[in-house]
């Protein structure tokens, strides 16, 4: 009763009159500016204040009226925050408990601020068991600092020398935590950068590894293992490892088997994805597709980590030729109630696999029975041999990727004027406009596609083609989730395509 006294003095106090957030019934309120603007911004209808402004108020982003609801606005979401379900049954236990308890100990320091010293004790004390059972250093360290504190000032001695030994030993432990994720954290900085700027990571990250397991070694915490495991799992991408990428990925698996309380969906799905990355490179379909469809079930449909799922899914089944299938994933995931709320980027990337698609059948239709009945009616060909097709400047290679596709058509129609005048366009794109380090791969299949029309679109009159086949293969396909690393069907693989329907 004592606390609940301490607590209603401090409400009753500093209370406010309404709490307002984004819950089920203030949604349904559709002549609402918030709700407007909270759909919009679901549906990635905006891409800037600009839109917002234009499109909420007719105004421009400077407008008062724009600027107090965009402020209102970000006030009621960080609101709602405080009340998420956490209770879905996509969330593990250990993410709900950290959730929970970090929640837990914001109201602690509220209460410690007004002064309400043995209720936030009190609070801390079950917040420190949750995190002792899932081994969370850092609120274990502070929760035993309030309580040990609380001990002293009452004069109790052997719970103060209980909450010191929480805190000696948490706090070694959060700091070999702390730099275990120092050294993730320095990998996946530099991991996504070219080759010729990354060489610091080449150079240390075998070093990075044995401090992991060196830490996880010392000290048992599921934060410094699951740090290890996922250095590992980038050192063996970097070296093109990708047998030693999937033990990794496995020996993860296992150790989130074997330890249930710590076992986090998050990282879970991470190494799942890295195993489709590994078979996708592998051109591993049998592997990889039991992969997918045992992860798949494990995401809600239509989440993003789904979709994640489903493109690799996809990509693999491009690269391994099983068309059939690929059909069934593209059309399973666009079919998806939730695929017109995914980002515009996601979207048109699945657009090109659309485009893609249609070519396998036009191209092997009459060989396939059953590809051919796949026809797309909704494909208009003329529509997209017709599109001057630009995209963003960071979008760059959707355009390429999409003008290849047209060059691709062209050939089939056998219209090579069409095609040649195409590929005049991926010309002045890899002379011009797409940086030679980042862009290798593609710049050496336009190379190829430059000397086909230079003989006419002859196989027979073909030269000059194997240098850049061979830089083809000096720089092997490498997908870390890049769009400027897209290959929906691998360039070495798309030439053969190209000589064979030519022939």
């Amino acid at each position: 009763m004592k606390n609940l006294i301490e607590i209603s003095k401090i409400v009753t106090k500093k209370k406010v009159r309404k709490i307002e957030i984004f819950d089920d019934h203030s949604l349904k309120n559709k002549n609402s500016k918030f709700n407007d603007f909270y759909e919009s911004l679901m549906l990635s209808k905006f891409k800037n204040d600009r839109d917002a402004a234009s499109a909420l108020y007719g105004c421009s982003p400077t407008d008062d009226k724009y600027r107090q609801l965009k402020s209102r606005f970000r006030k009621r979401l960080l609101n709602t925050l405080f009340f998420l379900d956490i209770n879905l049954p996509s969330t593990s236990t250990y993410e709900r408990a950290y959730f929970s308890c970090n929640k837990e100990w914001t109201l602690v320091k509220i209460l410690l601020s007004y002064g309400a010293d043995a209720t936030a004790s009190s609070h801390a004390k079950s917040i420190l068991t949750t995190a002792l059972k899932f081994k969370f250093a850092d609120v274990i360290v502070n929760c035993s600092r309030i309580l040990r504190e609380h001990s002293a000032n009452i004069g109790d001695e052997k719970n103060f020398e209980i909450y010191d030994g929480h805190v000696k030993k948490f706090a070694n432990i959060l700091e070999a935590e702390i730099r275990s994720e120092e050294l993730y954290q320095r990998v996946i900085m530099n991991y996504l950068k070219p080759p010729s700027k990354n060489h610091n990571l080449e150079e240390k990250i075998d070093t990075y590894c044995d401090a992991l397991v060196g830490l996880s070694e010392i000290y048992d915490s599921p934060v410094i293992v699951y740090n290890m495991y996922l250095v590992w799992t980038y050192r063996y991408q970097m070296l093109r490892d990708f047998n030693s990428m999937l033990e990794v990925c496995n020996k993860s698996e296992a150790y989130i088997e074997e330890n249930p309380t710590y076992h986090r969906a998050d990282k879970l799905a991470i190494f799942q994805l890295k195993k489709m990355t590994a078979y996708l490179h592998l051109h591993d379909w049998k592997n990889g597709k039991i992969n997918a469809e045992k992860c798949l079930k494990s995401f809600p449909k239509g989440s993003d980590k789904w979709f994640q799922f489903m493109e690799y899914y996809l990509l693999l089944a491009f690269h391994t030729e099983n068309y059939i299938n690929a059909l069934a994933i593209f059309n399973e995931a666009v079919g998806n109630s939730k695929y017109k709320k995914q980002s515009t980027l996601i979207r048109e990337k699945w657009k090109i696999y659309d485009i893609y698609l249609n070519y396998i059948i036009e191209s092997q239709g009459k060989e396939n029975p059953v590809l051919e009945t796949q026809r797309r009616k909704m494909f208009r060909l003329s529509r997209f041999l017709s599109d001057p097709i630009l995209y963003p400047k960071d979008q760059r290679i959707f355009t390429v990727l999409m003008v290849v596709a047209q060059v691709l058509f062209f050939i089939e129609k056998k219209s090579f004027t069409s095609a040649e005048e195409r590929i005049d366009r991926l010309k002045n794109y890899a002379n011009r406009q797409l940086k030679k380090e980042q862009y290798h791969r593609v710049i050496q299949f336009i190379r190829l596609l430059m000397q086909l029309s230079k003989a006419e679109f002859q196989v027979s009159r073909l030269s000059n083609t194997q240098k850049y086949l061979d830089k083809l293969e000096e720089t092997p396909f490498n997908y870390r989730g890049l769009i400027s690393e897209l290959e929906i069907i691998p360039f070495e693989k798309l030439w053969e395509m190209i000589l064979n329907r030519l022939r």
